[in-house]
């Protein structure tokens, strides 16, 4: 294999540039080639931002909950939260809403209908995630069965899960993830790659063309002293994410190794955090004390412009997309070439 093209690369920060502006919790980007850009936003729907940088919030209704809440806490655990996105095969935005607990469809003017919010009977959960394959089915993660999200960060809960949603029905086919997060195949669809939160790792299953995983292991480190939101793919074969909170952006290589690429941490404060975690007494309060400056809560990597070699940052708190230049395109996605 040849040189590996983030062996000695490190972002600079002096060359962060960023896009858009008044965003409220851009967790998700979708890119598309032509430049543009569309993040999920809590305000019920997404923003797309064009390559010239003029942008518009689409949203059936333009919710205020997360702008005028009470709280820090209220703000993340009440209401209407787009997370996870993905373009449906038509370009309709499938949305993981993590406030409303459903996974929802939205049109490009802003039209949504709710797919599936159930499973078995029961209440989804969390939703977090969701990740179209190249058989035009939906994987959703769901973090938590936990109503109050912020229980779930615990060493000791284990209740996330993978759903598979294909032809209008939902089925689990692994469960027992500490904190679900995001998830992403390789080039080939062999392996899933699913984000444990607070594993804190990134565990891998083999994939059959019937959606069964097996073979469930560990990719990389099994403690990445950090907890861990988003990951994607470049073409050589590295694993991109972030440490959320901590906020870096990591590579594991295909050997396993981890890089950090870029650290805007604030070490007193997510020091704290972490030794709270393994006493298993994490506070809102604690997790609201931990962000650097760059875009606070870095949440997800996505890889974009024509060329994929350009970075862009999701987070949680930011309200402003950063981004700077790769040494190595992205794994284009199944919606890229459509």
């Amino acid at each position: 294999m040849s040189k590996n093209p983030v062996d000695g690369f490190v972002v600079d920060r002096s060359a962060i540039k960023h896009i858009g502006e008044g965003l409220q919790r851009p967790e998700c980007i979708l890119a598309e080639s032509d430049g543009s850009l569309w993040s999920a936003d809590a305000r019920g729907g997404v923003v797309r931002i064009r390559s010239d940088g003029s942008q518009r919030l689409i949203t059936q209704q333009a919710a205020g909950n997360f702008a005028n809440a009470a709280s820090d806490l209220e703000r993340f655990t009440k209401g209407t939260l787009p997370n996870g996105l993905a373009f449906a095969k038509n370009g309709d935005i499938v949305i993981s809403n993590f406030g409303t607990d459903r996974l929802e469809e939205m049109t490009r003017d802003g039209d949504t209908h709710v797919l599936v919010d159930q499973i078995d009977g029961e209440p989804i959960g969390k939703v977090n995630f969701v990740l179209r394959d190249s058989r035009n089915r939906l994987w959703l993660t769901i973090s938590t069965r936990l109503k109050d999200w912020t229980k779930a960060i615990s060493p000791k809960v284990r209740d996330g899960y993978v759903a598979l949603y294909d032809q209008g029905r939902l089925r689990i086919v692994a469960d027992g993830f500490a904190f679900t997060n995001e998830i992403r195949f390789d080039e080939k669809e062999e392996w899933l790659y699913v984000v444990e939160t607070c594993g804190p790792c990134v565990t891998r299953l083999r994939a059959a063309p019937d959606g069964t995983l097996s073979h469930r292991e560990v990719f990389g480190p099994a403690d990445h002293g950090a907890f861990i939101d988003g990951i994607a793919f470049d073409a050589y074969g590295n694993l991109w994410g972030t440490h959320v909170m901590t906020d870096r952006i990591f590579a594991i290589t295909p050997k396993g190794e981890l890089r950090i690429l870029l650290d805007d941490d604030n070490p007193l404060p997510s020091r704290a955090l972490m030794e709270a975690f393994l006493r298993d007494s994490v506070t809102p309060e604690l997790m609201l004390a931990c962000g650097g400056t760059i875009a606070p809560w870095f949440a997800s990597v996505t890889f974009g412009a024509a060329d994929l070699k350009t970075v862009y940052i999701g987070s949680l708190r930011g309200t402003t997309i950063p981004y700077f230049r790769s040494p190595v395109a992205g794994l284009p996605m199944i919606h890229w070439n459509e």
